[in-house]
C-alpha cells in the first residue's frame, strides 16, 4: 500500500498572527485598514459604466461614486482583492492542492452545496454594503483600531452564524 503524503496547514494560532500583521501593515502603509467589497463596489461600478453609462449618470449613488473616484479599477482595494486570488491560487499550486471538486457532505449534492454557496455570498455582499463593510474591512479593521462598530459587527456575524448553524449544518455535516 502507497502512503499519501500529505501537506501540512499553516497553524491557526501563526496564521492569525501574520493576518494581524499585514492589517498593521495595511493601515501603516495606506491610513486604513483591509476590505473586499469595495473591490466588489469597483467591480460593479466600472460594468456600469460601461454596460449602461446613460444610468450610471442618471443615478445618484454611480454619479456621487464616479465625482470621489476618478478609476474605480485603480482603487487600492481592487489590488488587493486580485492579490488575494492570485496568492491563494499559487499557495494552493506550490502546495499541490489544486483540484476541480466541490467539498459537501455526503448528505447533499454539489448543486445544492453551490446554490447555497451563491445564495450565502449574495446575502453576505448585502449585508456588507448594509454595514458599509465586509468581514475585513468593518469587522477586522474596525477592531484593529477599537471601533465599537467592528466589534457590534463581529458579534452580528458570529451570532448569526451561531443562530443559524442548527438549522443549516445538516448540508455540511
Amino acid at each position: 500500500m502507497s502512503e499519501v503524503k500529505k501537506t501540512k496547514y499553516l497553524n491557526p494560532y501563526v496564521g492569525g498572527v501574520l493576518l494581524g500583521l499585514v492589517l498593521l501593515a495595511a493601515n501603516f502603509v495606506s491610513g486604513r485598514g483591509l476590505g473586499a467589497s469595495g473591490a466588489i463596489k469597483s467591480a460593479v461600478v466600472t460594468t456600469v459604466n460601461t454596460v449602461m453609462p446613460s444610468h450610471a449618470e442618471n443615478s445618484a449613488f454611480y454619479s456621487e461614486y464616479n465625482e470621489s473616484h476618478a478609476n474605480p479599477m485603480k482603487s487600492w482595494l481592487v489590488f488587493e482583492m486580485l492579490g488575494v486570488l492570485v496568492g491563494g491560487f499559487l499557495s494552493g499550486a506550490f502546495a499541490k492542492r489544486l483540484k476541480f471538486k466541490v467539498e459537501h457532505s455526503p448528505k447533499i449534492t454539489s448543486k445544492r452545496r453551490i446554490m447555497f454557496a451563491i445564495l450565502g455570498g449574495i446575502l453576505f455582499g448585502f449585508g456588507s454594503q448594509l454595514g458599509r463593510g465586509c468581514t475585513s474591512g468593518s469587522a477586522l479593521s474596525g477592531m484593529a483600531v477599537l471601533s465599537v462598530g467592528g466589534f457590534i459587527t463581529m458579534a452580528f456575524i458570529f451570532g448569526t452564524a451561531f443562530s443559524l448553524a442548527y438549522f443549516l449544518r445538516k448540508n455540511w455535516i
